[in-house]
């Protein structure tokens, strides 16, 4: 049974037979394995998959062969592997069911546990079965090419704790926190019925492990049914899957070891991204920006959407609306503005680049070379197949030519699932149905590794859709093309903190939504706010105004914060005057919790967990956080509960056990541990802070290009506290070498003092910076 072992393998790759399985068991480090399973021994110790970075690594891992199997052990995990099951003739009964059904796949005991006995997951069963009609996956032979490896349903079940909570695998706006107790379709997929959903498949658990999924095709994952989890995808040649062992904080540091860090986005990237769908002219752009600056509003970020060119794929700027991008983006840069504009994958047979994308076949296409395009409904061309390294390089270097030369600063990589669904059609990775979720990954590389090559600043890249390591690439998500109600905000919310659970600390969503409003909309309460003074703009939607302004307080409290959607206006005076002053409100409250949110981002950088937190990350010990999913934390320090109901002034909050907490509005100080009814007006939006917490805020400024300085170090008592303050430049890559900036913050709560690692830093209250609140 021995045919390798760990130390000195040069995969650190450790093989063994069970039966007609093929078992791999590679170690990544100390707390991380990777399994591997396949009827075909060539498949099971091929390498891993698309997105994970990290190589095997075996040190300090040992291994022994008993009679009760294989053991692999290190200081973290206890790994079992038993002996094959004799094959022995069935009787009675199961001679029987024998003579009609059988498993696709022998029976393979896996055990992993922690080195104290602790049992974290057993492999219940492993499928591997060719497509077949009573299954219903006979069709998936149809995409799949003589050329192509044979197409096999893999699945794997495992074991699921009665009080096992999961959560992750990607985006779900379906409305809920918790995946236990759900089937989840694990697919890019625009028309989901909740709104586009996205796969990244990695599930973390309050069980002490995390699981990645290693298989890019469409899966279906169900928690919980029958003491177990299972996950199914449509094609592989291999069950194949890693277990990050440990707490939460662990598990993202273990993927953040297999798949790649999170890079420090642009400073700007934390400011106010403006946005709507769509601005038409180069005069339009620059009234929006003279509107903002002459109000002394702060932002960073203005948004170019579809539509600028003359045709899907031209890569230029229709010149009777865009005379001059070059002087347009120059005043823009002198006003602090940063530029984005839309650039979709798309090629229409009329563009300038058609022919020569047919030619080296760097288009998605059929069976017969044959561009995939969505005729006759969609007419807006085919996708370049970006996992084609050369087709990836020309992408890059047609939009470095078309737009960087014109100033642009960050690009909006939208289309991203791709927009023409993969299955039936093929990349040069190999069949779409096959590698169905990768484009994203492939695609925002594209522009990252472009970016970085070719211009000064950090990349941001605005993407609808990820895969496992898409977050290394310098990417920021957003929820998609949603629609306009409360229904939508409401589920925004645990679909957010999914998204970021599953390794992605950067996520928001289109402030308003993006979709059309409706003709006419009755709220079920008079409105909070008046709308007669913005018929222009929402029209016969009474309660709109009322309902952008609680989808910008709650956007106040995203990683990324960016208005967005289908009305022909959008900036923040153009909702009524009673939403306006609001509205202004929020974006300099935003800009003054800068200091606080840019340390949050290197926090994640650091160690792969999100920022904006489900409760269940910080309360694991507290049973009542397990399913809350309309309130989170945005750092260690604040627990933000959005509105999401038409007409209500008071709001329901869930204090969380083990603290006690400051209203952020009154600083009047509640115990932890009990749910609170607050006011909740509609100029407000529910924040406490955690007793011990220390929030550095900033002084006012109207772009993060402007020397913001600490104005304000708020300390809440009752607590010890820690914070560690971050900056650097904002705009280069040099943080990577080490020149940024860092003062460790220390709260003593005994001794009522506050501490500095920098001297800098005024940490006397009698200076005027420090405010120290009391219950």
């Amino acid at each position: 049974m021995l045919l390798a072992t760990l130390e000195g393998s040069a995969r650190a790759q450790f093989v063994l037979h069970r039966n007609e399985a093929t078992v791999v068991v590679e170690p990544y480090a100390p707390n991380i394995v990777h399994v591997s399973l396949s009827l075909r021994e060539q498949d099971a110790v091929a390498p891993a998959g698309y997105g994970i970075l990290a190589r095997p690594v075996a040190d300090g891992w040992t291994q022994r062969q008993g009679a009760d199997g294989a053991h692999f052990r290190s200081q973290a995990l206890d790994i079992q592997v038993a002996p094959a099951s004799e094959k022995k003739a069935e009787s009675g009964t199961h001679a029987d069911i024998a003579k009609f059904f059988n498993g696709s796949t022998p029976w393979v005991g896996l055990h992993i546990a922690t080195v104290d006995g602790r049992s974290l997951v057993d492999l219940r069963g492993w499928g591997m079965a060719v497509p077949n009609y009573k299954d219903g996956t006979a069709w998936l032979n149809a995409d799949r090419r003589p050329s192509d490896p044979p197409f096999f349903t893999v699945s794997a079940s495992f074991s699921a704790a009665a009080d096992e909570h999961d959560y992750g695998m990607g985006q779900n706006q379906e409305g809920y926190l918790d995946r236990r107790g759900h089937v989840l379709r694990c697919a890019h997929d625009y028309n989901a019925p909740g709104g586009q959903s996205v796969c990244v498949p990695f599930v973390v658990t309050n069980k002490g492990y995390g699981l990645v999924w290693d298989n890019p095709s469409r899966t279906t994952a169900s928690f919980g049914f029958n003491d177990q989890n299972t996950f199914l995808s449509e094609v592989g040649q291999r069950v194949s899957f890693f277990i990050i062992a440990g707490d939460y904080e662990a598990q993202y540091k273990g993927y953040r070891l297999l798949t790649g860090d999170t890079p420090m986005p642009p400073k700007s990237a934390f400011g106010y991204i403006q946005s709507k769908q769509r601005y038409t002219s180069q005069q339009e752009l620059l009234q929006v920006a003279r509107g903002y600056r002459e109000r002394h509003l702060p932002i960073d970020d203005l948004v170019i959407d579809w539509f600028h060119y003359t045709k899907m794929g031209q890569m230029d700027m229709d010149p009777a609306k865009w005379p001059d991008p070059v002087a347009m983006n120059r005043e823009l840069h002198q006003m602090h503005f940063q530029t984005m504009i839309s650039v979709w994958p798309r090629f229409v047979p009329e563009s300038r680049y058609y022919n020569t994308l047919m030619q080296k076949g760097w288009l998605m296409h059929q069976d017969d070379g044959t561009p995939t395009n969505g005729l006759p409904y969609d007419r807006a061309g085919s996708d370049i197949d970006t996992t084609n390294p050369e087709a990836a390089q020309w992408y890059w270097n047609t939009v470095r030519d078309n737009y960087v030369s014109k100033g642009f600063d960050a690009f909006w990589a939208d289309e991203t699932e791709p927009d023409l669904p993969p299955n039936g059609s093929y990349f040069h990775v190999g069949p779409g149905t096959q590698f169905f979720n990768v484009y994203p990954l492939f695609h925002t590389a594209a522009f990252y590794n472009g970016m970085r090559k070719d211009m000064p600043g950090r990349a941001l890249i605005l993407s609808r859709d990820s895969y496992l390591g898409a977050q290394h690439n310098g990417a920021i998500f957003w929820s998609s093309d949603i629609s306009p109600s409360w229904d939508v905000l409401r589920r925004q919310v645990p679909t957010g903190l999914n998204f970021v659970a599953s390794g992605m600390p950067y996520w928001s969503t289109d402030i308003g939504g993006w979709q059309y409003l409706p003709q006419s909309h009755k709220p079920e309460h008079p409105p909070l706010l008046d709308p007669s003074d913005a018929r222009e703009n929402v029209g016969g939607f009474d309660d709109y105004p009322e309902l952008y302004t609680r989808w910008f307080e709650y956007g106040t409290f995203q990683p990324n914060m960016r208005a967005h959607g289908s009305r022909l206006h959008n900036e923040v005076w153009s909702y009524g005057k009673q939403a306006e002053p609001i509205l202004e409100k929020y974006l300099r409250l935003r800009y003054e919790l800068m200091p606080y949110l840019y340390s949050l981002g290197w926090q994640s950088h650091l160690t792969g967990a999100p920022f904006m937190r489900g409760l269940f990350l910080d309360f694991g010990n507290d049973p009542n956080v397990a399913d809350l999913g309309d309130e989170y934390m945005l750092g260690p320090a604040l627990l933000v509960a959005p509105v999401t109901e038409q007409g209500v002034t008071t709001r329901s909050v869930y204090l969380p056990a083990g603290a006690s907490w400051y209203n952020f509005w009154t600083n009047e100080c509640l115990q932890g541990g009990q749910r609170v009814t607050v006011a909740a007006p509609i100029d407000t939006i529910p924040v406490f802070v955690r007793a011990g917490s220390i929030l550095p805020l900033g002084s006012m400024v109207e772009s993060t290009q402007d020397k913001q300085t600490i104005s304000t170090i708020k300390v809440y008592t009752g607590a010890d506290g820690q914070f560690t303050l971050y900056d650097d430049d904002g705009t280069t890559y040099a943080y990577e070498s080490g020149k940024h900036h860092i003062a460790e913050l220390h709260w003593d709560n005994h001794a009522q003092r506050l501490n500095s690692s920098d001297a800098s830093i005024p940490v006397d209250p009698a200076k005027g910076v420090v405010q120290v609140v009391h219950p």
